[in-house]
This record gives structure tokens, C-alpha cells and sequence, in this order.
């Protein structure tokens, strides 16, 4: 019998493997229903996607100090849907995007802790004069680009940081890994950035992100 259930389990571990590689490349489906932002594909490799985001606009939380990834999103989304639901300075609802993103900063706290910036993507019809509201502030990003990798489920911490070094060995040895490093190296604030596109409820189809942001030189695109 336990012989049973471990091939069971190492055969579903096997397909959601599987599964998480066919995403590649893949919209979300959240943002068949929902606006997200809009970006290019530039290279879908093994493992990994290449996206240029085209200066999408946030509304984010001040630094969250936490030992948890998930209990500081949870606490930076609470502030943010009460945020879209007129608790801000208009008094103005907001249609609810996706995705909802955690930005790991490097934290000048405790040992134990991290930093987390976590964000709303403002819909383009807001974000020319998205409302103000206390603790909260707007980011206006540039044109930027970032290697991507999918996976399902609900974000645990135990799986981020594991999500994380696969993607940064999935562009090891490529030009996006030596474009991530060198824009680390220059000053890049956050570690990498979890998107998440469900809502809690969402039980099936969850789809999950790890972003490493960077700019891209013009030296390089020639490669």
C-alpha cells in the first residue's frame, strides 16, 4: 500500500511538473477576464519567458517588514482591496487586474526579516489619475523587462525561494542571466517579484510568477 501511494504521488508530482513547463509561454487565463498589463513576448525558453512590460502603473504599499512572503502579501492586499472597494481620497472604486505582485526587497530590519512591496496594477483608465490614499503610493515604471516562471497552486514560502533559484538556473549561462546580474549589480532594488493572479477563493488554475526585473542595454539586443 505505501508503495502504491508513493508511485501515486510521484506521478502526480511528475504531471504538475510537466504541466508547469506547458505554461510556458502561456497568458494567464485570470487575464482573459480581468486587465493586466500589457507586454511582449521576446523569448520563451526552457523553463522560463523573456517579457517586456510597456510602463505599467502600480499602486503599492509602503515597505511590509515580515518573516512571511504570504502573511505580508496578505496583509498588503487587504490595504490595497480596500483601496479599489473607495477607501481612498476620491472615494472612487476601481475595477478589480491581476496580477497582485510582491516585490522582495533587501531589508535593513532583523536578521529573520524581509522587506515586501506589495502592489495593485492600476487599470489603464485610472492610471493618468489614480486616486491618492494614506500609506499608499503610485509607481510609474518604464519600459521593463523580466525573466518569467510559471507555477500553479497557492504561494507557500517554502516554494518561492525554490521557484526562484529554478529560475535563475533556467537562464544561467544566457544573456538574460548576465542582463539580470549586471542590473542587480547596478542598484536594482528588489530580489525578485511574485505575481499572483487568483483570487483566494480560485481553487483551480491558479497561476503564479516569479519575476526577476531588469533593464536591457542596447549592446545586448544586439547578441
Amino acid at each position: 500500500m505505501a508503495a502504491t501511494m508513493t508511485w501515486k504521488l510521484s506521478l502526480l508530482l511528475s504531471l504538475l511538473s510537466v504541466s508547469s513547463l506547458e505554461n510556458v509561454g502561456a497568458v494567464p487565463p485570470t487575464c482573459k477576464r480581468i486587465e493586466c498589463p500589457s507586454y511582449d513576448v521576446i523569448q520563451v525558453g526552457n523553463g522560463y519567458e523573456i517579457r517586456r512590460y510597456n510602463s505599467p502603473v502600480w499602486i503599492s504599499n509602503t515597505p511590509i517588514q515580515d518573516i512571511s512572503l504570504v502573511e505580508a502579501t496578505r496583509t498588503g492586499f487587504l490595504r490595497l482591496f480596500d483601496y479599489i472597494q473607495g477607501k481612498n481620497n476620491y472615494k472612487q472604486k476601481i475595477e478589480m487586474t491581476g496580477p497582485v505582485i510582491s516585490e522582495v526587497l533587501p531589508s535593513d530590519g532583523p536578521f529573520c526579516e524581509s522587506s515586501f512591496v506589495v502592489s495593485f496594477y492600476v487599470p489603464k483608465e485610472n492610471q493618468a489619475n489614480p486616486p491618492p490614499a494614506k500609506g499608499l503610493q503610485v509607481q510609474r515604471w518604464k519600459t521593463v523587462y523580466a525573466a518569467v516562471r510559471q507555477f500553479g497552486g497557492f504561494v507557500k514560502d517554502t516554494d518561492v525561494g525554490e521557484e526562484a533559484a529554478a529560475l535563475k538556473a533556467s537562464i544561467a549561462g544566457t544573456k538574460w542571466g548576465a542582463a539580470v546580474e549586471k542590473s542587480k549589480s547596478a542598484g536594482h532594488a528588489s530580489v525578485y517579484t511574485v505575481a499572483q493572479y487568483n483570487a483566494p477563493f480560485e481553487y483551480d488554475n491558479r497561476v503564479n510568477e516569479i519575476w526577476f526585473l531588469f533593464d536591457i542595454e542596447s549592446g545586448l539586443q544586439t547578441m
